[in-house]
């Protein structure tokens, strides 16, 4: 194709965008309403990462030690812990802040803490907090620290008392479905909204075209090329995705201010008015290259109709 050939495409493009003025805003209403969609997903699936994100970090495994638990050895099982792929983080908690941290929930709680007074002496042990990385590898945590090698132990003795994972272990395993469920369920609804916005752009930049269906015949009469024919309608169709982009790119900025405290309140890890500034990049070509795919494909399938009469 020559460059005036497509200076001539872009041309007419351009001169049917403002000549279908009416059909050129049904296009782009139904083009932005499209990509509104997507741009919505975007924004549930960071709120749904946020939710879970959240979830996951209040759930962990504790281990207890006995009172005689030597600091080194429980610090040697820590090392041991880090130095397994599943675990992302091991916190300790020595005797000390575990005593600190048992006062300060209980500091309303009088009879707790004289009772404690009373005793003269820590009855707390140590522990540790460990998190993995998914919630579906606790249980194999959980089994390394059931493995006797893995342990020290005091007078033979294991220096572990208890491991709270088996007590959490239905709470967990929960949690696992409820991930993988609502990924499952994002992937599908995303699925079918992006079909049914497919269908819908396609059939309304199909009319658009219908209305031009006699230049298309006189342009094949004189012998234009299929390439030639096709070119305007696609290039209008990238105008289309454009203007959309970007009407829905402005439509995101209000609602965003809006809609940010809210989420902020409700899952205080994300607000969406700064994820939408922090990602606009990212937003700003995903909703573009959308737009731009979208009203080319549509174009270029809807006028291929009527190229082979």
């Amino acid at each position: 194709m020559t460059w005036v050939n497509l200076k001539r495409i872009i041309k007419s493009g351009f001169v049917s965008f403002w000549r279908n003025n009416v059909v050129s805003f049904a296009s782009i209403l139904v083009m932005t309403m499209t990509l509104f969609v997507l741009g919505s997903i975007l924004f549930v699936g960071a709120t749904l990462d946020a939710s879970l994100n959240q979830i996951r970090d209040k759930v962990d495994i504790n281990v207890y030690f006995v009172t005689e638990a030597p600091e080194e050895d429980i610090l040697a099982l820590k090392r041991s812990l880090e130095s397994l792929s599943e675990v992302a983080s091991v916190e300790y908690v020595s005797r000390e802040q575990a005593l600190e941290r048992f006062r300060s929930r209980h500091e309303n709680d009088q009879l707790t803490l004289q009772a404690l007074d009373e005793l003269g002496e820590n009855p707390l042990g140590a522990n540790l907090n460990i998190k993995a990385k998914e919630t579906s590898q606790y249980e194999g945590i959980a089994e390394f620290l059931g493995n006797e090698s893995a342990l020290s132990t005091v007078d033979d003795i294991p220096i572990i008392d208890k491991v709270n994972y088996f007590q959490n272990k239905n709470a967990i395993d929960k949690l696992s479905e409820i991930i993988d469920s609502s990924e499952t369920f994002s992937l599908i609804i995303i699925a079918i909204l992006v079909i049914a916005s497919v269908i819908i752009t396609f059939n309304t930049i199909r009319l658009a075209i219908y209305t031009s269906k006699d230049e298309i015949s006189v342009m094949k009469l004189v012998g234009a090329s299929n390439s030639y024919i096709r070119g305007p309608f696609v290039f209008e169709g990238i105008m289309y995705g454009i203007v959309s982009a970007l009407i829905t790119l402005i439509l995101f900025y209000p609602l965003t201010i809006w809609l940010g405290p809210l989420t902020e309140n409700f899952f205080s890890d994300i607000n969406l008015f700064d994820y939408y500034v922090d990602k606009f990049s990212k937003i700003f070509f995903i909703i573009l290259g959308s737009g731009v795919l979208l009203g080319a494909v549509s174009s270029y399938l809807a006028v291929r109709k009527y190229l082979k009469k």
